[in-house]
């Protein structure tokens, strides 16, 4: 497997046109922390002049137990003249080290390093250009949290069912919270009763849309989850149903149900059997003034791992929204000086 040095670009586990590069964080009580930065870029002869988000970089986070690897996706956001950057987060797929507990962080905002490190490592590109964030589920829990903190950075933020809520609900969640913090605080890294079943895996497998995952990146029951993550991922759900403003347009793609994860049924194939997307879709509306709430029929918990029909309808809606004025009144970046980009393919 190719990896890059944290300063080099190289080919990526999905072969051409991505590419990875390692991003060095320094090192915490399991070793050497990195996070993993994949890019696909429009091709150099493509006929960009008319691209709608020509000038637009998206940064795509991934969710619990998971990595980056839809290439349709990355292939949606060239098309319409982005440059695609996906951030495998530390400790999850390309970035994990031997010895470290996967997906483990205390807090939230640990993330922040990873998230800057990826911002910079995209502004070596090129030009400053708006800035488009994408994320799903755990993922987009932690950049909504980072959009609300990040006042004038961000032009649109793209949630794939975002996990906003515990699937206990906000009673639920509010009534084991004492006894999470209390074992995040003396035992953060002590064990949990398995709960993932695997269904939702089989799901995606009778699909036809999950690939095959190197070992331990994307394990079938997800990985083992801890008093102090659990205690990390309620404090960022508390925060945002206190409510937070995040200061661009949002949208956010759900399935139309959910199916309980207690056993196997067929209908978990057409809708989202990991959150309660009922929930999911109350709890959006605390994240600011400009939240656009898609539902779409069949799908599954990723939108884009869906069936053909409602993996389709998901992206005819988020190109209608990119394209007719979501980004209009959308923050722009900071002014930095322009210099000419580096990349492999031309400048978009």
């Amino acid at each position: 497997m190719a990896t890059g040095s944290g300063q080099e670009w190289v080919t990526d586990i999905l072969g051409e046109p991505f590419e990875q590069r390692t991003l060095p964080l320094g090192e915490d009580a399991e070793g050497e922390v990195v996070a993993t930065l994949v890019r696909s870029l429009p091709p150099g002869d493509a006929p960009l002049s008319d691209a709608p988000l020509q000038g637009v970089d998206v940064l795509y986070v991934h969710g619990w137990s998971d990595y980056f690897f839809q290439t349709e996706l990355a292939r949606f956001w060239n098309d319409l003249g982005a440059r695609f950057y996906a951030l495998d987060l530390r400790k999850y797929g390309r970035s994990q080290r031997p010895g470290q507990t996967p997906g483990y962080v205390a807090a939230l905002d640990e993330y922040d390093a990873d998230l800057d490190a990826a911002l910079a490592a995209m502004r070596e590109e090129g030009v400053q250009r708006r800035l488009i964030l994408m994320g799903h589920s755990t993922g987009g829990l932690t950049l909504s949290l980072w959009a609300a903190r990040h006042k004038n950075t961000v032009a649109a933020l793209v949630l794939n069912s975002p996990w906003l809520e515990l699937q206990t609900g906000a009673v639920g969640r509010q009534a084991i919270a004492p006894l999470v913090s209390a074992r995040a605080k003396f035992d953060p890294l002590g064990s949990h009763p398995v709960v993932d079943l695997g269904f939702y895996t089989r799901a995606q497998r009778e699909l036809g849309t999950l690939p095959d995952s190197p070992e331990g990146w994307r394990p079938e029951r997800g990985f083992p989850t801890h008093p102090g993550w659990l205690a990390a991922v309620m404090a960022g759900h508390r925060t945002i149903a206190a409510g937070v403003d995040i200061d661009c347009p949002v949208i956010v793609l759900l399935s139309r149900g959910s199916t309980a994860p207690i056993q196997w049924s067929d209908a978990m194939t057409s809708t989202d059997s990991v959150l309660v997307v009922d929930d999911i879709a109350k709890a959006a509306t605390k994240l600011g003034n400009e939240v656009t709430i898609r539902r779409i029929p069949n799908a599954i918990h990723d939108i884009t791992l869906s069936a053909p029909e409602p993996k389709g309808a998901a992206y005819a809606a988020l190109r209608d929204w990119l394209t007719t004025g979501a980004l209009a009144d959308g923050c722009a970046p900071p002014a930095e000086e322009t210099r000419e980009p580096r990349t492999r393919a031309a400048a978009v």
